[in-house]
């Protein structure tokens, strides 16, 4: 079975975000070690979770004209997320098992890929997640978002590109 554990390698510097990833690391692990006759309730839980971890991420994206292919990936994982709800409530557990083994490896890459540029976007254009709003720049105006500042980071440093 592959596992999913927390470790400075899914940091991304900005702390809300990190402690998202945190808690959906921690629900995955309860699905993943969910009895059957709990499975679906653990289940739910994580679902709920992710519903609202990328709605919140979506929200910034919104906020900061980030480009949509991140969204697009977001509805893409809520599509099967709630395809596989259907099917376990109906007692087919296959894909839900398949789901636990595949999760750890796309979270890894999602992470270190698409929400490192998404958290190195925020903080060079000034965005303030905790307050949702721009942060005043050095000549009290407000920054605003112009257009992504980057499209790929290295999984190894997460530093700003070229």
């Amino acid at each position: 079975m592959s596992s999913l554990e927390w470790s400075e390698k899914l940091e991304n510097g900005l702390a809300r975000m990190d402690d998202t990833h945190r808690e959906f690391v921690e629900l995955y692990t309860a699905v993943a070690s969910a009895a059957p006759e709990n499975f679906l309730a653990a289940y739910d839980a994580f679902v709920a979770h992710t519903e609202a971890h990328f709605a919140q991420e979506n929200r910034w994206m919104e906020a900061v004209d980030f480009p949509g292919c991140h969204r697009a990936e977001h509805e893409r994982v809520l599509a099967v997320l709630h395809d596989i709800r259907k099917r376990v409530a109906n007692g087919d557990m296959f894909f839900a098992r398949r789901l636990i083994q595949e999760l750890p490896a796309w979270f890894e890459n999602h992470t270190n890929g698409m929400d490192a540029a998404l958290a190195f976007h925020l903080d060079s254009v000034g965005y303030d997640v905790e307050a949702e709003r721009f942060v005043p720049g050095e000549d009290g105006g407000e920054k605003s978002a112009a257009g992504c500042a980057c499209a790929t980071l290295t999984a190894e440093n997460k530093t700003a590109c070229a």
